[in-house]
Order: C-alpha cells, then structure tokens, then sequence
C-alpha cells in the first residue's frame, strides 16, 4: 500500500510546478513510511511513497521503469493474481529482476495496454508513464477501493492519492455548493464528486489515458461496472448449490489476500463478517493474529465477548482494545486532522483507534467490508423487503406517519432509536423507490439543507441525484444492493477504512468485494440474500458449519459514537464558542444563522432526535475549513 502523485505541465511557464513533487509527496508520508522515490522528466513529474508489503527490498522501490527506461509506473495497491502472469510473461521471455506485483503490472501493461486491467484482480490507483509516446495512463480499480483525485486546467494536470496533496501542487480552493448539498444530506460524499470546484475523483472502475502532446484531458473511459442492469438474467442454481460455489468463491477470495512478506492479521469484531473471513484464514495461517475493539462504558455495543468465542474456536493469537469514552474522545482531532476532504461517518473514530492499535503487531489486517451492501445487511433492506411483501402493513405506516412525526425519535436509547426507525420506515413507504432510497441513505432531507446553506442547489446536485437513484426498481431489492455499491461503499465504508487505515500505514484487505465476489452476487435472486426471517441470508447458511451457533444468530449491532453527550460536555464550547460561533457563521458566508442557531437550539433541548449527527457533519465541515482555507 502506498501514496502517488504526479504532474504534467502543457506550457512552459508551468514548468515550475515539477518542483512541487517532493512536497506533494512528503503529504502521503503515512501512507507510505518505508521508502520514496521521484521520477521528473520535461514536463512530468511522478511521486511516490511506499508502504512495503510484498518484496520489501530496495529493488521493489517505485517509480519503477522497465530494463530500457521507455515505461515508468507508480503502483498503489495489491495485485493478488499477479504469480499467475509472471509465470505467462516468464514464458513469453521476460526478465524480471524483482518479485514484486508492481514489476509484473508494468509488463503486463507493456504487453497489453489499458486492456491489462481485465486480467487484475486487486485494488489499486496507479500510474504508467511511456517516454516515447509522450501517454500517462492512471486507472482505478474496480470497486474504488484505493483513491485518485485530479485537477487539471489549461496549463497543467495534477494527481495523487490524497487531496492534501493537490494542495501541496498549488492547486486552487474553490467550493463545489452542490458537493455541500450532498455532504449535508449523506454526510459524505459521492465517489466522484468533490468538496472543491473542478477536482474530481476518478470513478471506480475506469482509466484515463492522457497524450503530453496535447492540452486537453480525455475523458474517462469505464472498464468495470457492477453487474447489475433490470434486464440482468438470473442464475437457476439451486440455493444449496449456491451456498457451495460461494463458500468456495469466498475461500479463493480470502486465499489470495494472505500473501504477504510482512506480519498480518484480521479484524474481528464479533459480527458475522468477520467472523467468516477469520474461520476461513485460520485454515491457511496458523495462530493467526486478530484485533477486536471493545467499549467499556458501552457494554451493549460491546462485541468483544463474541469476538472472543471466534478467536478460541479458531487458535487466532486475539487481542481486544477495551476503550472508555475518553479514549475515543482523546484520538478525535488526530482523526479528524487526517480527513482532507469534510467526511462525517462518526464510526471513523472507532477504525482509526483499530488501525492504530492493529499497526502496532501487524502491517496488514483482512476485513469484512462489503457483504452489507451486496447481501442485505443494513434496516433500510429490512424495511426494503417488508414495503415489497406486506403492502398491508405499509398502507398502515403510511396512515400513521402524520402521528408517528410528532413521536420523540432519536438515536439516544434502544426504544427512542426503534421509534426514529419506524419513522423514517413510514416517511419512506409513501414515496417513489428511488426517492426512498435517497431518503434512507440520508440524515437530512434537503429541505433541512436548502435552509442550512445560502447557495442553493444546482445542476450536478439533480445529477448526482438522479445518477444513484436511477436504478432503483420497486420490484427487485437486488437493484438497491447495486445502488450500495456504487454509492454507499466507495463513497461511505471504503473511504472510511481507507482515511483511517492509511492514516496509520496499515493496509486493510476485503474478500466479499473480490470481484469473483462481486460478479457472483448479481447473478443470485435478492431472495437468497434476504428473506422473511434472514438478512444476509447465504453469508450465514454457507459459513454455518464454521461459525459458532452464538455468531449465527446474532443480529446486526452497530456502536454509536457518543456524540450528544460529547456535545453537552466536552465538545459544548466548540460549538458555542468556536466553530458554531454566530460571529464565524456570518464572516464565512455559507450557513443560514438563523439555522445554525435552530439547530443548536433544537440540540441542546431534550428531545434533539438526528441533530447530533447533523451538528457533526457542520462540526467536521468547520474544522476542514479552518484547517485548508484559513490557515
């Protein structure tokens, strides 16, 4: 794992931006402690920083160039196939000089050109550089695992890993108003829309192949999409047979991210998940090391018992961080520092204390990220399935909404939150699929949005909408599974696991989204994955001899981050006197005060409902300001 950046300059009065590439690099330290290189031509300059997972010499360092020096490559990321090739290429006459994945990338791309990346099986943001036909070519992988922002205007193009970087290149700071109206609603970001004007995100999934020669930027060219469209043929495979091919899918999956020349582990949590990839790990590594983190004045968000069941069943060498309140509030500005895009899943807290705790063992972990959104995890699919099997019931949620919306709902207690859920259930039985499925992603509605921020929103508000929305069919579930991938797990859960474990230089590995994984998923009926009585359904019944009775009953439990009391304690003063001052408010020019003021009102009352959660995404929003546009 490890962090690149580059640099191209169409003019010569740009030139002087090449000099940037050292300290855009030195941004992407974390990501890549062990080693640095850069690679500066007439007009390109390509960084990169290492994190040595696989062939830890010197010889592995990066840029790499091909034996004549025509082909230069950064690499960010693992390509797990690659013994495969190098036995191919080997054949076919070439010599390699190293026993590093990124050396057969590169002549595998030399050899095939962007059409390589169909034979990949890996998550990756890379870079190739050929010399003599003046091309870069920058390609993501498929899930959008590993990042890659880009800014370009007449006189240059920049790329990197991380958008701090950009910063570092000279890049412009100018906010995107409808990137806010979505930020405000999700409380992240889309996977290729950006906080700033004119930076993008490189979509899962696709490459762009630049010419020096030319002041232009292609457009992106999409290798990948998950295999999901109305029309998609399902497979006639009974469910038993089913539950067999997947648990082998899955096995090849975990297999194949155990290849590493650094010590590695797993995460386990206590959930079916990880559980899964821990029993099928512990048959190729033995006393395998795994990491759990439990909350000590949380004990009904505490798992670590059930981790612990998992852990002797399987001889893994466990470790549990018990944490209090206060350790999690002590790591909350070293986390939020990290962030250089306003990111505000609050559950960010708890990766970044499990990294840093599973960095100090181990340089790689394996985690269960992903089978929530291909196989039916989250309420919402609850709620999915019960709008499509019990229209009785929905027309009763439907009639109750007017008296269910004056009830004191609130993620702050087990009945206050089971009350917030039946709401919002209700809120969105009486709208459109795809309607209800934004509303369900979201914690504010826009009419909460449009009063919050002064700029109202435009065009590429309406076309994000409509992007991840489009889709959604009132008749099939496996459509709001194919939303979750293309907008909840590269723009929620894997920018989250990837800010936290980059910003501890541990890199994190997810079998259910191997794209064996992924292509299988969209061929088996949503009845497989979620029934009357199941969520998860073929995760659980394919693993069910492996996991422990107490792991397969389990439903899903989540940990909330205790931001209402931070907010009533701790954290009171910066709302009242720092981030959420009236005074700052006005001088920035982006918030309604008079909403603000609503909002901390309505906080600070006893019945404050979702408003913790929407003060953080303002909190995290002002701290990202203040550190990149006032300092």
């Amino acid at each position: 794992m490890c962090g690149i950046a580059g640099i191209i300059t169409f003019t010569r009065g740009a030139e002087s931006y090449l000099q940037k590439i050292d300290e855009a690099t030195d941004c992407l330290a974390r990501r890549g402690p062990d080693d640095r290189g850069t690679y500066v031509t007439d007009n390109l300059a390509l960084g990169h920083r290492r994190l040595s997972i696989i062939d830890i010499s010197h010889a592995a360092s990066q840029p790499m160039s091909d034996a004549v020096k025509r082909y230069h490559i950064i690499f960010n990321g693992e390509f797990f196939n690659y013994g495969i090739h190098r036995k191919v290429l080997e054949q076919e006459g070439v010599l390699f000089q190293t026993h590093s994945d990124t050396e057969v990338l590169l002549n595998l791309y030399i050899k095939e050109g962007p059409s390589c990346l169909e034979k990949v099986n890996g998550f990756f943001s890379l870079a190739i550089y050929d010399a003599v036909e003046k091309t870069l070519f920058i390609a993501r992988d498929r899930m959008g695992v590993k990042p890659l922002v880009y800014y370009y205007d007449d006189e240059k193009f920049f790329f990197a890993s991380e958008m701090k970087a950009l910063f570092a290149m000279g890049m412009p700071k100018e906010l995107n108003h409808d990137a806010l109206h979505i930020y405000f609603q999700l409380n992240y970001l889309p996977p290729e829309i950006a906080v700033l004007k004119h930076v993008k995100k490189l979509k899962p999934g696709s490459y762009l192949l630049i010419s020096l020669k030319e002041n232009k930027i292609p457009l992106e060219i999409n290798y990948y999409q998950v295999p999901y469209n109305k029309t998609w043929t399902l497979s006639n495979t009974s469910y038993p047979d089913a539950c067999k091919h997947f648990s082998f899918l899955m096995e090849e999956a975990v297999q194949r991210r155990l290849v590493s020349d650094v010590p590695l582990g797993a995460f386990l949590s206590g959930g079916l998940d990880s559980s899964v990839i821990v029993a099928l790990a512990a048959r190729h590594v033995k006393g395998l090391n795994t990491f759990s983190i439990g909350f000590k004045d949380s004990p009904h968000f505490d798992e670590t018992s059930y981790a612990e069941i998992v852990a002797s069943k399987y001889k893994t060498n466990h470790q549990s961080f018990q944490l209090s309140t206060d350790d999690l509030l002590n790591h909350l500005f070293d986390m939020l520092d990290y962030i250089d895009e306003p990111f505000a899943d609050s559950s960010a807290l708890n990766v970044y204390i499990l990294c840093k705790e599973t960095r100090r063992k181990v340089t790689v972990a394996l985690s269960g990220d992903g089978a929530d959104e291909l196989f039916g995890g989250y309420q919402k699919h609850r709620a999915e399935w019960l709008l499509h099997h019990h229209p009785a019931n929905t027309f009763l949620l439907k009639s109750a909404a007017p008296l269910l919306m004056h009830l004191k709902g609130s993620r702050n207690g087990r009945i206050a939150n089971k009350l917030r859920q039946l709401q919002r259930f209700s809120n969105g039985a009486s709208l459109s699929a795809s309607d209800r499925y934004w509303l369900w992603c979201s914690l504010a509605s826009k009419s909460e949005t449009d009063a919050l921020l002064i700029s109202p929103a435009g065009k590429e508000y309406q076309r994000i909408h409509h992007q991840y929305t489009q889709h959604i069919d009132q008749k099939d579930i496996n459509s709001v599974f194919n939303a979750d991938m293309n907008l909840v797990l590269p723009g929620d859960m894997l920018v989250k696991v990837d800010m936290m474990s980059m910003a501890n230089s541990l890199e994190v590995r997810n079998p259910f989204i191997d794209k064996e994984i992924v292509n299988y998923a969209f061929t088996l009926s949503s009845n497989y994955k979620i029934d009357k009585h199941t969520q998860k359904k073929i995760v659980r019944d394919a693993f069910q001899k492996l996991i422990p009775a107490e792991i397969y009953n389990r439903s899903k439990k989540g940990f909330e981050v205790p931001l209402l009391s931070w907010f009533n304690n701790e954290l009171k003063s910066l709302i009242t006197d720092n981030l959420l001052n009236e005074e700052f408010i006005k001088a920035q020019g982006l918030f309604n005060v008079q909403e603000v003021q609503r909002m901390k009102t309505k906080l600070f009352s006893r019945h404050p409902g979702e408003m913790a959660g929407r003060v953080w995404a303002l909190l995290v929003f002002q701290h990202w300001y203040k550190k990149y546009f006032l300092n």
